[in-house]
């Protein structure tokens, strides 16, 4: 399977209804994002909808600048003692949150705590912790019982979980339950009461919110909104985003699919643009609790017949530069990529081979129950190859279509595929993320308190603890080399090529902030 064939020629999208929203007016920014915001608490879900809405409402202690290096954003500073222990955060004096209370330090510990059961580097940080403790209302202490030089980094970076300060009252909800009260202290204010989901979101800029007196630099620095509103639509259908985006119905769309780019580029108003340079890594995510993905030797039985180029073709297109291939387990032109084992995926394809491996395995012709998110493109035409892939070499699958926040909901359940679980679904991982083991959490083998999929590896993990401890970069490219050789024998997930997908907007906007995830400050009319 090359190519999905949604569409029968980029004309389609110029046929496409229009929409009644208007010609909108210079003050609100029009924006479609890459799936429905369905689920939006950032510490209860791994999905980059809720954490691109999170960097709208929520402000973090830190933020990544474009050297990707952390730097103070809500923190006016922090002290680390000699020994290493206790790094000491003082707070800007200028801190609100949206219901105009002070952001104070009981409200940061509040949220790191929260943050640290579920992120893949809080769980690092909760493993070390003596104890937080606040010294005043606008200072708080991290003891660790033995140093960690990469605290500030993790409550600084823009994964999936974001460690996002939340007020001590919310912050303090179990964080395997969503949050019912979504007060931040970020440039953006979450106007509930017009959350359609499969719809609209809506963000008005908070005029309570006090930027950096410093130039932008991607998360880090001033962040300065010049858009009263923000509006999130949610356009399943490519050609009828397309035809919005033409008509200046909408401002700017995420993930415009492959096929359309033609007919957008030649429109002089649109610019097509890469504006995530990490990329992002598409995987096979399997169920480790139930069969026939419980067993090494199936899952591993799988690789001979995946064929990483057919999977970002239907992805992205023909078009190479949007797509990077073989890729391993870290983000392909990282520090930590490696070669290491990787003809597994890079040698010529054998499907034949994984036929007598499933057999060999004892594959015994289960169900195999695959999530689709059709109003997902991307990771749509990942699952669509995948249950493709899986059939042509003989296993009995269940391909199960379903918008994404659904498939989100789905994925977090343990139980069998016969009753509303799953065995496969397939997705992306941005680019920093995945590049070093620290915060890669599909490596991860800590069982029920890891990422959905729910795998165990003590190897994985002696491994991973080990990345922390290593003097130097050489020392780290050996214990990436080793992680990876693990994950071709165990298998966790399958990478399936680096994805570079552009993004398509109306020309009168500038100073969009590149880098990482669409970004919603600096941007301007005009």
């Amino acid at each position: 399977m090359k190519r999905r064939s949604l569409l029968w020629g980029s004309g389609l999208a110029l046929a496409a209804p229009r929409l009644a929203l208007g010609q909108g007016n210079a003050r609100t920014l029009r924006f479609v994002p890459q799936g429905n915001l369905a689920n939006i608490d950032p510490i209860w879900t791994t999905t980059t909808l809720a954490r691109n809405h999170a960097l709208m409402v929520y402000d973090t202690l830190f933020g990544l600048g474009k050297d990707f290096q952390p730097k103070p954003q809500m923190a006016a500073g922090h002290e680390v003692s000699a020994d290493g222990l206790t790094t000491t955060i003082t707070l800007r004096a200028d801190l609100r949150f949206h219901d105009g209370q002070p952001v104070l330090a009981r409200d940061c510990i509040a949220s790191i705590a929260r943050w640290s059961k579920r992120d893949v580097l809080g769980q690092r940080l909760a493993a070390l912790l003596e104890e937080m403790k606040p010294l005043a209302d606008d200072r708080f202490q991290i003891v660790l019982k033995r140093p960690w030089h990469g605290l500030i980094w993790a409550l600084g970076k823009p994964s999936a979980n974001l460690c996002a300060i939340m007020p001590e009252r919310v912050a303090q909800t179990d964080p395997f339950t969503q949050i019912t009260e979504y007060v931040g202290s970020g440039p953006f204010r979450f106007r509930r009461s017009q959350w359609v989901p499969g719809s609209i979101a809506a963000y008005e800029r908070f005029p309570g919110y006090v930027p950096r007196d410093e130039p932008p630099d991607f998360l880090a620095g001033g962040k300065v909104v010049h858009f009263d509103r923000v509006e999130w639509h949610v356009m399943p259908d490519p050609a009828t985003a397309a035809a919005a985006l033409q008509n200046n119905e909408i401002d700017w769309w995420e993930t415009p699919l492959a096929d359309l780019l033609p007919v957008l580029r030649r429109n002089r108003d649109i610019a097509v643009e890469v504006v995530n340079t990490a990329g992002a890594l598409g995987m096979i995510r399997f169920n480790h609790l139930h069969p026939p993905f419980d067993r090494p030797e199936i899952r591993r039985a799988i690789l001979p017949a995946i064929e990483q180029r057919s999977f970002m073709q239907a992805a992205l297109g023909e078009d190479p530069a949007l797509w990077q291939v073989p890729a391993g387990t870290f983000t392909p032109g990282t520090p930590l990529a490696t070669d290491a084992g990787l003809e597994v995926l890079s040698s010529p394809r054998d499907p034949e081979a994984a036929k007598r491996a499933l057999a060999a395995a004892g594959y015994k012709n289960e169900r195999v129950v695959i999530l689709s998110p059709t109003d997902f493109p991307t990771i749509n035409a990942l699952s669509e190859v995948a249950a493709d892939t899986l059939r042509r070499i003989g296993m009995n699958v269940d391909l199960q279509a379903m918008d994404w926040g659904t498939l989100v909901q789905r994925r977090t359940k343990r139980e069998s595929p016969a009753e509303g679980g799953w065995n496969i679904f397939c997705t992306t991982w941005e680019g920093l993320d995945v590049s070093v083991p620290g915060s890669h959490q599909p490596i991860r083998g800590n069982g029920a308190q890891g990422w959905t999929g729910w795998a165990t590896s003590p190897r994985r993990e002696a491994l991973r603890d080990a990345w922390f401890d290593a003097p130097d970069l050489a020392a780290e490219r050996k214990i990436a080399a080793d992680i990876q050789m693990l994950v071709w024998d165990e298998a966790p997930f399958i990478p399936l090529g680096l994805l570079r997908p552009p993004q398509a907007y109306r020309r009168s906007l500038t100073n969009i902030v590149t880098g990482g995830p669409p970004l919603f400050w600096n941007v301007r009319r005009g």
